[in-house]
């Protein structure tokens, strides 16, 4: 079955929806992409956020931050209070430079860190660097992740596979590791995991697996923890309009047009539907009693995990 292609996405019918339908544009990237030739371009002002400075004074590093999720977290954490530093592969600049720039259009700071989480030492590198310009750490988001779908699990290379997981959960592991020599005690860790990590998707092995191995070191960690005052949860998107997707090597540009279409609100996310959560993990106002959880954030898909 094929897609009718339009040059403009639809348009909500429900004013209480404002963010866009698909079909989108038929469209693919080569990895990393980039947010800035996304069409639609993703929204992550969130317009009606409303801050009220839970962060103040905070500071935060956030993987991932040039875009996608992640920018709208940095930028959201600039609107209540917090100067952040964002990690980001030398090929995501412009939009780093991009979201930097919106941070400071919010009076705050912020700290471009330009690299790769799977080079050894870097993950400890930039918690230290953060630490070190800034004077302390408050807030780790481990956000950055990799994936590209595959048609069956014989077409998981092992490099593809250590990729996948270096990418997501070792760097989580050795930036978690780092932070909490910084972290002190009202200190937070929030990981970005998935819908995935915890029903699992069909041609997502390594990435679903890598979901669900940061839902359970998240919980682990925020045990080991607890005695010393610093909480650690994760968030949980379901399909969030972000360059992760078309740039999957293993989605075809017509399956990106229909991306989200397939969950009880038929749309995918915005990334500014994803970042109160993460203001809300990390504000000691609002989840001081919360560690261990996984926060999901679907699209009206439900589940247990």
């Amino acid at each position: 079955m094929t897609h009718e292609v339009k040059d403009k996405p639809k348009l909500p019918t429900n004013p209480a929806q404002p963010e866009p339908l698909p079909p989108f544009p038929a469209q693919h990237q080569n990895k990393p992409g980039i947010e800035s030739k996304l069409n639609p371009r993703p929204h992550y002002e969130a317009q009606e956020y409303r801050a009220a400075g839970k962060l103040q004074g905070k500071i935060a590093l956030i993987t991932g931050g040039d875009s996608g999720i992640g920018r709208a977290v940095a930028v959201l954490f600039a609107r209540e209070g917090a100067d952040v530093a964002i990690g980001y592969l030398p090929s995501e600049k412009s939009d780093a430079e991009e979201t930097q720039r919106a941070i400071h259009s919010h009076g705050r700071k912020c700290l471009l860190l330009e690299g790769d989480l799977t080079t050894p030492g870097f993950c400890e590198a930039i918690v230290d660097a953060t630490a070190e310009h800034y004077g302390k750490l408050d807030i780790l988001v481990s956000n950055a992740a990799h994936q590209n779908r595959k048609k069956s699990l014989d077409e998981v290379s092992d490099e593809e596979f250590d990729t996948t997981f270096k990418t997501n959960v070792y760097a989580y592991f050795r930036l978690a590791r780092a932070a909490l020599r910084h972290l002190k005690a009202g200190g937070a860790i929030i990981a970005t995991s998935s819908v995935t990590g915890i029903l699992g998707a069909k041609g997502l092995p390594d990435y679903s697996a890598t979901k669900g191995a940061i839902n359970a070191f998240t919980k682990t960690l925020a045990q080991d923890v607890i005695a010393r005052g610093i909480r650690v949860n994760a968030v949980a998107p379901g399909p969030v309009w972000t360059p992760l997707n078309p740039a999957d090597a293993g989605t075809s540009p017509e399956k990106v047009a229909q991306f989200g279409s397939d969950v009880p609100m038929g749309r995918p996310a915005q990334p500014e539907e994803l970042a109160p959560a993460y203001v809300f993990l990390a504000s000691n106002a609002d989840s001081s009693y919360i560690t261990g959880t996984v926060l999901q954030v679907m699209g009206g898909e439900t589940a247990g995990g």
